[in-house]
């Protein structure tokens, strides 16, 4: 298929239909949306970023639970969970960049951040979305106001804070699948200058399969329970002076995710070597015919606390200070072969450990805007395997443990030139120093220190071509500090049984920082009343990207950093168009081609195309609304690991999902109730595949049909 002149077309018909149709009339339709994109609020047509923004109503009108589903209606964003079969990870990939493991060595090309807090792991931290007020998803390099680790782009959860009058929402959903959730927000002022709230969810659902030879197991295959809560205070003393105090939890247990292993393919591999085959396997993949109980069961912990607070200097001058502090553990593992015999298995657990503090300052005074900071940043954690097995051989260990402290100084400074050009310009200083230890066989041992720093910058300009339509353009840097290897093997080394002596390589060494430079255009806005639309064209450049190739060694499952260098350039459009007064049509598209410099490597679970349209119909009735809704959702092909081999079976096929929603909303009395189903088509699809050259690992998706009701009340 050719779809770079496909989408070249729909670009220029929508660019054209653009430029045509501008207005100055006020829109009425559309409501703004107000982001905090860049430290600040702004209408989202005002940030120069290629931004998608989700608030609570829109999440639950399209069936969103959690960050995986946002993945499916953004353009360019792919989210997919596989770490060490954890159920609770969910892995985001925007732009082609993204987080290939979860050893504690690794870090992740998005950042998450929940209410400014930057999450170092996203093991261990099952954010449900009961309580969430808004969800930003940022495109592209982040490099200046997010600084390390966000170069493929950013994602902000923004929670509800403690509000000035009472209310509490009540919220149920029971369906398919064992589908049973059930949450309580609840906010109240205790006086003029004091505000609490509080919430409460449960989220549980049945597996997809079973553990054959495991009849006494807890859970099933991807079965998920989880349990979470949230309080926050908030103090206002005087009318400069804000204080927010936030702290939450959550406690997960579920079974390990789907995921089954290709033998057959691989004749010369070890496990086939070894007398298995295919037949060994469950005969349905969403079946595991694993004999390891200990490795059924996974689950996740997170704890944290965050201090905030706002003081307004001056009318024009505002400044902020944020604390933050977090613990996240799990315990997981594979048993690769998934088969009865205990010849490849990894049971694993994790934790870490991680504190911040920043110091925001930033005003308008008259045609000048800027935001400044200080960051410091400091994690400590570890990973462990515990009698680990290797094509059959004796219980070995395997432990990997860093810690981390970076600090960063920025700031990003705006000029009004006239009432419709606006220019910025931003800088970010960080250094960083990591010491990594890692212990093999309890044997071999091996540490190591390094630092980095690097200076990101960025050029921004916004024009107002009228009222309600802006242009942007933007040239931003962004980078990910050096990665020490996940599972470095190597340092095992090899026998020369000529002169008896052991070479061990000195592979444990970080690689150095990873840089992006994003070159981005784009037109955002309502440029007719009923029609409110964004668009942007994107090339960026990465050098010194790790590509992490795992493989089988003589000693173990070895992880290594394939440097590559790397070009992507695409397009995204979201829209939503009023057709009628009650029909609207959402739309969005995401194209991307990402260039490897090296020919056997593609950019891992990065689909070409990725598009969604979702048409909402909504009835007016006495005493409230009635709405139908659809979401349509498509990711075309990908590659499940860097390698492009077609003899390595990596290829992972394109998948449509769809989800519906019929609404009915009591205006009068304050409740709702929904129908709705997701994935009606009972799409199953690979999350990702790996190829050790033993054999293939195929994680499977966890996300099969359900239907079922949805409950609401407020008070």
């Amino acid at each position: 298929m050719h779809t770079k002149p496909i989408v070249a077309g729909i670009a220029l018909a929508v660019a054209s239909s653009v430029s045509w149709a501008q207005t100055d009339e006020a829109n009425t339709i559309f409501e703004e949306v107000v982001v905090t994109a860049q430290k600040r609020e702004q209408s989202i047509y005002e940030v120069p970023v290629a931004i998608s923004a989700f608030s609570g109503d829109t999440m639950e009108k399209q069936g969103i639970s959690d960050l995986t589903d946002i993945g499916k209606f953004v353009p360019n964003l792919n989210i997919t969970g596989f770490s060490a079969g954890h159920t609770s990870s969910n892995n985001a990939f925007i732009r082609g960049i993204g987080l290939q493991d979860h050893l504690i060595t690794t870090d992740p090309g998005v950042g998450v951040y929940v209410d400014g807090v930057y999450l170092g792991r996203q093991v261990g931290q099952n954010w449900s979305l009961s309580n969430i007020e808004r969800v930003e998803v940022l495109r592209g390099p982040q490099g200046t106001l997010y600084g390390r680790n966000s170069i493929g782009g950013a994602i902000n959860i923004i929670t509800r804070a403690p509000g000035e009058e009472a209310e509490v929402h009540l919220g149920t959903q029971v369906g398919t699948r064992g589908r049973f959730n059930a949450d309580i927000y609840a906010s109240a002022p205790l006086s003029d200058s004091f505000a609490v709230s509080g919430s409460l969810a449960y989220q549980s659902r049945d597996g997809l399969g079973e553990f054959t030879n495991l009849p006494g197991a807890d859970m099933d295959v991807g079965e998920l329970q989880d349990f979470s809560g949230r309080v926050a205070a908030r103090w206002t003393p005087t009318d400069k002076l804000s204080i927010l105090f936030a702290a939450d939890g959550n406690d997960g247990k579920n079974g390990l995710r789907p995921y089954t292993t290709l033998i057959d393919e691989l004749p010369n591999g070890a496990v086939y070597q070894a007398g298995y085959r295919n037949s060994d396997r469950a005969a349905d993949p969403y079946d595991n015919a694993t004999g390891q109980l200990n490795q059924t069961e996974v689950t996740n912990k997170a704890s944290g606390f965050s201090v905030t607070v706002d003081y307004d200097i001056s009318d024009s001058l505002h400044s902020k200070l944020l604390f933050s502090d977090r613990h996240s553990e799990y315990t997981s593992g594979l048993d690769d072969d998934s088969i009865e015999a205990d010849f490849l298995s990894f049971p694993e657990e994790g934790e870490a450990d991680q504190r911040s503090i920043e110091f925001q300052l930033d005003g308008d005074m008259g045609d000048w805007d800027f935001v400044t900071g200080l960051y410091f940043f400091e994690e400590d954690g570890h990973n462990f395997q515990d009698d680990t097995v290797f094509n059959g051989g004796a219980p070995s260990d395997f432990f990997l443990e860093q810690s981390l402290e970076s600090t960063a100084i920025y700031g990003n400074v705006g000029y009004h030139v006239n009432d419709k050009l606006r220019v910025s310009g931003g800088l970010r200083y960080t250094q960083d120093e990591k010491t990594a230890h890692t212990i093999l066989f309890e044997t071999i041992e091996e540490t190591n220190t390094r630092d980095w720093s690097e200076t990101s910058w960025e050029l921004a300009a916004n024009y107002d071509i009228s009222e309600n339509l802006n242009g942007y353009a933007t040239i931003q840097s962004g980078y990910t500090s050096g990665q020490y290897p996940a599972r470095p093997y190597c340092l095992i080394g090899s026998f020369d049984f000529g002169s008896g002596e052991l070479s061990r390589p000195n592979c444990f060494e970080a690689n150095d920082n990873v840089t992006a430079l994003n070159y981005e255009v784009g037109i955002k806005g309502t440029p007719l009343d009923n029609l409110k639309m964004s668009l942007s064209l994107f090339h960026t450049i990465y050098n010194d990207l790790p590509y992490q190739v795992s493989t089988t060694s003589g000693g173990g499952f070895e992880t290594r950093n394939l440097l590559v260098d790397q070009t992507s350039q695409g397009i995204e459009w979201e829209s939503s168009l009023a057709v009628t007064d009650g029909f609207m049509l959402h739309s969005t598209l995401g194209y991307i081609n990402a260039d490897v410099d090296d020919q056997q490597a593609a950019a891992p679970l990065t689909p070409e195309l990725t598009v969604s349209i979702s048409p909402e119909y909504t009835m007016a009735m006495d005493s409230g609304e009635l709405s139908f809704r659809a979401d349509w959702s498509y990711r075309s092909e990908m590659y499940g690991e860097p390698s492009k081999d077609p003899g390595r079976f990596t290829k992972l096929d394109s998948r449509s999902l769809i989800n519906v929603d019929i609404t009915y909303r009591n205006d009068v009395d304050n409740w709702s109730a929904s129908l709705y189903g997701k994935n009606i088509t009972d799409e199953r699809y690979d999350n990702a595949r790996l190829n050790t050259g033993d054999y293939v690992l195929v994680m499977l998706s966890n996300d099969a049909s359900e239907f079922g009701v949805r409950l609401s009340k407020d008070f």
